[in-house]
């Protein structure tokens, strides 16, 4: 029997939005996934040693962010007025910014939570919906799409550390990132903040005079995205 265990309904699983005013709050599932994936990777980095034998050690240089993927199933057919195109532009709506971040100037998407059992993998994990693929393979005589499924897929989005007092000049408690080869402040403030125009606050924030000159091996402090929107501004 679909959605039951040993004749006990199972709860439906939910996409939350736990940060982002002005959107859809949440999409409930009408069938549960039949599977999800989780992919994760690290990034390290092995020196080159002159006169070597043998590879040298690697050395940890930052991990890249969980991505979950599934596919969502989407049926309106038993349905009187049934409409699945509702769901589906909830979905893509969550890969644009949100009203509120747009008035103030920082263009973020919202934060979302897939809600589904008690994996602990699932548990602490929020992340944005980074692509939305849907196929509508049901109509109606109108042409009002009554089943489609829906490939997604949600990156993680790190919770910031808690801004210090501006005043007060504190660093502590920054996350510390070290330049790789090929990597600039515009890559680096795209990747942590989706936008590289944020280079400028990272570099105010490390005391980066030139920021052409970032050599390989660099540690670099990461400012909340706050503090580098407001850095960025001071430098423009």
């Amino acid at each position: 029997m679909p959605g039951s265990l040993n004749g006990m309904t199972l709860p439906k699983a939910t996409l939350s939005v736990v940060e982002g005013a002005g959107v859809t709050p949440f999409l409930k599932f009408r069938y549960n996934p039949t599977e999800y994936s989780v992919s994760k990777s690290a990034r390290w980095n092995r020196p080159p040693t002159r006169g070597a034998e043998s590879a040298t050690p690697p050395e940890f240089t930052g991990s890249d962010p969980m991505s979950i993927s599934m596919e969502i199933f989407l049926d309106a057919f038993e349905e009187t007025a049934g409409d699945v195109s509702g769901d589906i532009e909830t979905l893509l709506s969550w890969t644009r910014p949100t009203p509120v971040s747009r008035t103030q100037g920082l263009a973020q998407p919202p934060l979302l939570r897939f809600v589904w059992g008690t994996s602990p993998v699932l548990q602490s994990f929020q992340g944005f919906l980074k692509s939305v693929q849907a196929r509508h393979t049901m109509f109606r005589y109108d042409g009002t799409p009554i089943r489609a499924t829906a490939n997604i897929t949600l990156e993680e989005v790190t919770p910031e550390t808690p801004a210090q007092n501006p005043t007060s000049g504190s660093r502590e408690g920054r996350r510390a990132h070290v330049v790789t080869e090929g990597e600039t402040l515009q890559s680096i403030a795209y990747r942590e903040y989706g936008r590289p125009t944020l280079w400028r606050g990272l570099a105010a924030f490390n005391d980066i005079d030139d920021p052409m000159r970032v050599p390989p091996g660099s540690e670099l402090l990461i400012p909340t995205t706050a503090e580098a929107v407001r850095l960025a501004g001071s430098r423009a």
